[in-house]
């Protein structure tokens, strides 16, 4: 039978021997972090707290591969060795997985596992512009994430409904652009403190911030606060449509924005107190943030000159480099040819690239960078699941399965790149239709678990159990502990739930 583990190990044995009973009298020693995860876990899923007894050992023994992890169960004992903290962190995840009941009480099978990361970059984006979510409900996607084995959480903060984060050179950006999200709804905005708040939950979780302030687009927001530095809204054919569609009316300056249409905001580029602004804003982010990475954005800009683009993408990574973090850019600043060396590109193009998408991908690795791969008809979660699904859009054609979710290879996507040219993977959810934590569950679960696989697991074809039909009866047996946890998941008709 096919342990239920996802994302699946690197290397699974079965023993054909008695399973380790989690009997009364078993306790966790070793590592009390991680020990303190594993009791709460447990306690979730069995209904029982383990004490500090003898049973399940937890140790860091360095030496192996970043991340990785060994488990040995055998009905003496489970042994959980982590190469270092954050693959002792996923052991115990992997851990739980294993977990059963039966006639007897619950139990976890003798098995030896082997485990470690196939890429060392697997996020999930979470954006807090369209709509606004409190720490609370932040740190609960969190918990989510990392119990699948991400380890970055990528903040979208800004966008044209609002500007969600307070920096001390710029107050105005929270005090008149941050009140308002898409529809009626209200917005909010982190402060310094919450933001810290936020750094340090994921942190406890081995997870790292990248937050992003996306410019020259998806500025509107900015403009409610300092009107000098944003053009005038570019009012399309597109952005009609958008407006007809889906509500909010069309864009006007100085008027806050609560529709969903995109393209026809920019920053007044070339102007030198545009320049200061990106450099102020940057400079506060940077000393807010420990992790290396910055994300700039640098996607739809549709309304500004291509020259102006490439001249403002250019700058804004220099400036980014300059602070000492690693730019992040999503792949159309690829066009540009003056980028700070090493910016890192995140594609959100489809599966089977269109209209020189890849081209420009590509160029993020000649200037010696890498790729961060969010292909929008497999990975994006604010797709719909079903055509009928009361939340979500459709426009990376069409409403995303569970099993198209799944059925995509990260290195068959872009022509030409290497696999260590892939940095990794990341799972973005766009929230114009998500207004709740509920709404977080419905979009990403399942559809969550075949990210963290593309992440995580072996290629596609190198691993018996990397296939749609393995996936499915092992993301199936999630369903009982996703429910204990209390992860509203969809129940789609593609998996056969426990």
């Amino acid at each position: 039978m096919t342990l239920p583990l996802v994302p699946y190990p690197l290397s699974v044995t079965e023993h054909d021997a008695p399973a380790f009973r989690l009997d009364d009298g078993v306790g966790i020693t070793g590592d009390d972090t991680c020990a303190e995860h594993l009791r709460r876990a447990l306690a979730t899923v069995t209904g029982d707290a383990l004490g500090h007894g003898e049973g399940i050992r937890l140790e860091i023994i360095a030496g192996g591969p970043a991340e990785s992890a060994t488990i040995e169960v055998s009905s003496a004992g489970v042994v959980v060795t982590g190469a270092d903290a954050a693959g002792l962190f996923y052991g115990v995840h992997t851990l739980v997985q294993l977990v059963r009941r039966d006639a007897e009480g619950w139990s976890i099978p003798a098995v030896s596992i082997s485990d470690r990361p196939r890429f060392s970059y697997r996020g999930v984006m979470l954006d807090v512009a369209r709509h606004f979510f409190d720490v609370e409900t932040v740190c609960g996607w969190i918990d989510r994430a990392a119990a699948l084995k991400a380890n970055h959480l990528h903040l979208h903060l800004s966008d044209d409904q609002g500007w969600r984060i307070a920096l001390a050179s710029r107050p105005a950006l929270t005090e008149k652009a941050a009140a308002t999200a898409i529809g009626h709804d209200d917005g909010g905005h982190y402060t310094a403190d919450d933001y810290a708040h936020i750094v340090a939950h994921a942190a406890s979780r081995h997870m790292t911030v990248v937050p992003e302030l996306d410019m020259p687009g998806h500025t509107h927001a900015v403009g409610l606060a300092y009107p000098e530095l944003v053009e005038h809204p570019v009012i399309t054919d597109e952005v009609r449509a958008a407006a007809e569609e889906f509500g909010g009316g069309l864009p006007r300056t100085g008027v806050p924005y609560r529709g969903l249409a995109v393209g026809f905001s920019s920053l007044r580029i070339s102007d030198p107190e545009t320049d200061r602004f990106v450099r102020e804003v940057f400079t506060d982010l940077a000393a807010l943030t420990p992790g290396p990475y910055l994300h700039l954005g640098g996607d739809e800009a549709l309304g500004t000159d291509p020259a102006r683009f490439a001249s403002f993408v250019a700058r804004a990574t220099e400036i980014i480099t300059g602070l000492g973090k690693t730019p992040i850019a999503w792949h159309e600043a690829g066009a540009a040819a003056g980028l700070a060396a090493g910016t890192v590109g995140q594609y959100w193009g489809f599966v089977t690239p269109t209209d020189g998408m890849d081209a420009t991908a590509r160029r993020f690795v000649a200037g010696g960078g890498a790729l961060i791969l969010s292909p929008s008809d497999a990975v994006y979660l604010d797709m719909k699941p079903e055509p009928d699904f009361p939340l979500g859009l459709t426009w990376a054609n069409g409403h995303t399965s569970v099993r198209r979710a799944y059925t995509w290879e990260p290195s068959s996507v872009i022509a030409g790149i290497a696999e260590e040219d892939i940095l990794g993977v990341e799972a973005p959810l766009w929230t114009e239709t998500v207004r709740t934590a509920a709404d977080i569950d419905a979009l990403a679960f399942p559809r969550l678990a075949a990210a963290a696989e593309a992440a995580w697991s072996p290629a596609t074809g190198t691993c018996t159990e990397r296939t749609w039909e393995s996936f499915r009866t092992r993301v199936g047996a999630q369903g009982p502990r996703w429910r204990a946890q209390g992860i509203h998941f969809h129940a789609s008709e593609e998996i056969p739930w426990a």
